[in-house]
């Protein structure tokens, strides 16, 4: 590590105990072939200056950041998947590696991996992860980012060099291990764990780490309060989650209460998928036969989630109380998705009914004309002052239907926001920068046959052209 680094480790959540992790060894790899790095991000947090082999050591062969953690912890947790409460779960081919504080606004931030080995909680699976799962989280949180959807980041993909048998997948296929940047990787399936353990003090203990480390806002002097203001900001972030997912058309595909962070971060892409149209009863992974997390039901699944989170602080709290935070999710959601949809479009807000007006009428719109989802936010974006550009659009047949008449009669009450870059060259294409199955398959293909990765690093390019024309915040 140069001495000139300017990151500032911390080994915080180790001060939590050994009751909520296990010390392991992360694998050791037959090869190390960089596919990925997160330069922006890098710099960010005063890792920028690391040479290409310092790069491999550090988050190839997990070489501790000096003032860090000597030993990757596995994360202890259990959860509901699908439905169906799961008490083996845990980090099974991740750990926490690190933690680092943002240099610019001094957040603790995790990196945690993917793909790094067997540990005590890998129930006899490999503990690796194949390049192509890489590949697609990659594209998820690039896109997502861009977006603006509070989201975990892709910081580092090496392909290892070993050969995976997979069900889903072409086998053997390429195998990578994956660096990804969260806020937190403390899940509602945490807190879960210790009530089905019934650890009313380790409850006490995580409760107090988290409102200390991540929200302390919320922090009461008496149990009970903190309790419930720590429910109540929860609800807050996960509804903020769930209306940016909306807004930008993403299926998680999988929420289960292990994959809900209690920061309100969107982390851990599986099978996810970007909607072509408005369609609520689109799914993302094939093995989700009832629809369970289908598109429009992801709002009611994140509150069940949050319902399983308020059992988990029964022994703090009455009852009443937190079923009274939970009231919180409702009211938030439906603040948030009127500012999301408000930012896709690049709008100012005017007040809670215009915009609330402006986010039913455009959702009613998609859902009647079957308009193409992303082009019908690419052709507005700076609301009316866009209208020459809509028109011609290849999406321009749909905007002269009777559905559009109240979107267009909502966007008169909107000005652009001094961010929105009209004039930006992504907006003189003829349509927007899209992320759809049949798009990312075409990405793999290339790669998997002859290692060729130009699509894939175009396609990034072309995701940070977007996100720079939509002004998106790189902190998430």
């Amino acid at each position: 590590m140069p001495a000139s680094a300017a990151y500032r480790a911390s080994t915080r959540h180790r001060d939590l105990g050994s009751d909520f992790y296990d010390l392991v060894r992360p694998a050791e790899f037959p090869q190390h072939i960089l596919r990925y790095r997160n330069q922006r991000w890098a710099e960010r947090m005063g890792l920028g200056s690391l040479s290409y082999e310092e790069w491999i050591d550090h988050f190839g062969r997990f070489t501790p950041l000096p003032g860090g953690f000597e030993q990757p912890l596995a994360l202890r947790y259990h959860g509901h998947q699908f439905r169906t409460y799961n008490p083996h779960l845990g980090d099974g081919r991740g750990f926490l590696f690190a933690q680092l504080h943002d240099a610019q606004d001094g957040r603790l931030l995790d990196l945690g991996t993917k793909g790094s080995g067997q540990t005590p909680w890998s129930r006899h699976a490999d503990g690796r992860l194949t390049l192509k799962g890489g590949v697609r989280e990659i594209l998820a949180t690039e896109m997502l980012e861009a977006l603006g959807v509070e989201t975990s980041k892709s910081f580092s993909v090496i392909e290892t060099g070993e050969e995976l048998e997979r069900g889903d997948e072409p086998s053997p296929t390429r195998s990578s291990v994956l660096v990804r940047l969260s806020h937190s990787h403390i899940r509602i399936g945490t807190f879960q764990r210790l009530r089905y353990l019934d650890e009313t003090d380790n409850l006490r203990t995580l409760l107090d780490y988290t409102i200390r480390t991540y929200m302390p806002q919320t922090w009461r002097d008496d149990e009970p309060g903190r309790a419930v203001a720590f429910l109540e900001e929860v609800c807050r972030r996960v509804a903020r989650m769930g209306a940016q997912w909306m807004a930008a058309g993403f299926v998680h595909g999988v929420l289960n209460t292990d994959n809900v962070n209690v920061t309100g971060e969107s982390f851990d892409y599986g099978p996810w998928r970007f909607l072509s149209v408005y369609e609520p009863s689109f799914t993302a992974a094939y093995f989700d036969e009832t629809g369970l997390y289908a598109f429009g039901r992801q709002p009611d699944t994140l509150l069940w989630n949050l319902y399983r989170l308020a059992e988990c602080l029964m022994p703090l709290a009455p009852q009443a109380e937190l079923e009274q935070a939970l009231a919180t999710f409702e009211p938030a959601l439906h603040r948030e998705f009127p500012s999301a949809i408000l930012r896709r479009l690049g709008l100012q807000s005017k007040s809670f009914e215009q915009d609330g007006a402006l986010a039913k009428a455009l959702w009613t719109f998609l859902h009647e004309s079957k308009a193409p989802f992303e082009q019908t936010f690419f052709d507005w974006y700076g609301g009316l002052l866009s209208t020459h550009r809509a028109e011609k659009s290849p999406s321009a047949p749909f905007y002269a239907q009777q559905s559009f008449g109240p979107v267009r009669a909502a966007l008169a009450n909107f000005e652009p926001t001094p961010q929105a870059r009209r004039d930006h060259p992504y907006f003189t294409r003829s349509g927007p920068c899209t992320m759809l199955i049949d798009e990312v398959e075409a990405l793999w293909a290339p790669i998997a046959a002859e290692d060729d990765w130009s699509a894939f690093t175009s396609k990034l390019a072309e995701i940070r052209g977007m996100a720079e024309a939509y002004g998106a915040d790189p902190a998430g």
